[in-house]
């Protein structure tokens, strides 16, 4: 039951935009793989798994990102649950690692493509995952994510978009 109500949720976020349609390359504990094939990308991505704020006006998550035709990789791309000011970024901890994201907004995105492959080698170690932030009005939150499924969803996207030119 749980299982199914994450596999909704996520295909609800990863859905619930005006966008072409999503292929599901495959749902591995709280990941899935998804392809966009009108725009030649692909993404491995997962909901935070503590409680949504429905009054939030959009749905927390992270991905991986692959954009083949754009020449991008393994791009980390999170949602936060709360918006952050402008350059605020926020911090990614993986296991022991610590990776300074940035951005401001609801989005937060890794400095560099070094940086990518650095948090997609923690994601693949497993354990869990936390972002922690300080919102625009002044208050810390951290979003929690589970990794198990992570290192195969990852793989899933990266070999879905693996073909196109």
């Amino acid at each position: 039951m749980v299982r199914g109500a994450c596999l909704a949720a996520l295909l609800g976020a990863c859905l619930a935009a005006p966008a072409p349609a999503r292929d599901v390359l495959g749902i591995f504990g709280r990941w899935g793989a998804f392809r966009d094939a009108a725009d030649a990308r692909c993404f491995a991505i997962s909901e935070p798994s503590d409680p949504r704020d429905p009054r939030r006006g959009w749905s927390p998550f992270a991905s991986v990102g692959f954009w083949p035709r754009k020449s991008v990789r393994g791009q980390v791309n999170i949602r936060l649950s709360q918006a952050v000011p402008p350059n605020g970024g926020a911090t990614l901890i993986v296991g022991d690692k610590h990776f300074q994201l940035s951005g401001g907004g609801a989005d937060v995105w890794s400095r560099d493509p070094r940086d990518d492959a650095a948090i997609i080698a923690a994601l693949r170690a497993g354990g869990d995952m936390a972002v922690h932030g300080r919102s625009r009005a002044g208050a810390t939150f951290s979003d929690h994510y589970e990794l198990r499924g992570a290192a195969t969803a990852i793989d899933a996207a990266a070999l879905g978009c693996a073909r196109v030119k």
